[in-house]
């Protein structure tokens, strides 16, 4: 049960932080205000955002649940992590993530959170090749090359893996 809080509180500051508090900033720096009519891009947007905040979510379940720890570098899981969403991507937290934020730039309509949404994925990108990868290969070693081999980093694995 620990485990489940910790995890619950490392998805409410990274929620609150990157999703939340700094696209917040990005809209109020850019002067976006809310909508003024509800149309499609607001529909199609707060979809987008409710799915990608969902997966972000249940990629924190499955780390505190399958894992025993949380998706944070400073608790790591104590098993490596390949099922629920980890069976088709290697990352789907972070694709959650970018998904929510493109739904919140379609939503608001806002090109500056589009670049923020870009510069997100770039910065995790080079957080996952730089420091992510190589840490779960020192940590789980053969166990994570396979995994690798078998699923994408990005682009999710239609077979679930079985590749």
């Amino acid at each position: 049960m620990i485990v489940l809080g910790r995890a619950a509180a490392y998805a409410a500051l990274f929620i609150g932080l990157v999703l939340v508090f700094l696209p917040a900033q990005v809209l109020s720096w850019s002067g976006v205000t809310p909508p003024a009519g509800r149309g499609l891009p607001q529909a199609a947007g707060f979809v987008m955002g409710a799915l990608g905040g969902a997966l972000a979510l249940w990629c924190v379940a499955t780390f505190a649940l399958v894992g025993k720890g949380t998706p944070a570098p400073f608790d790591p899981p104590r098993r490596l992590v390949m099922r629920g969403p980890y069976r088709i991507v290697r990352n789907p937290m972070y694709l959650g993530a970018v998904f929510a934020l493109a739904g919140a730039a379609l939503y608001y309509e806002s090109w500056p959170l589009v670049g923020y949404t870009a510069l997100f994925l770039l910065a995790t990108h080079l957080f996952v090749v730089w420091y992510e990868e190589p840490t779960l290969r020192r940590t789980f070693g053969q166990e994570y090359d396979a995994y690798c081999r078998r699923v994408r980093r990005w682009w999710p694995t239609r077979d679930g893996g079985a590749r």
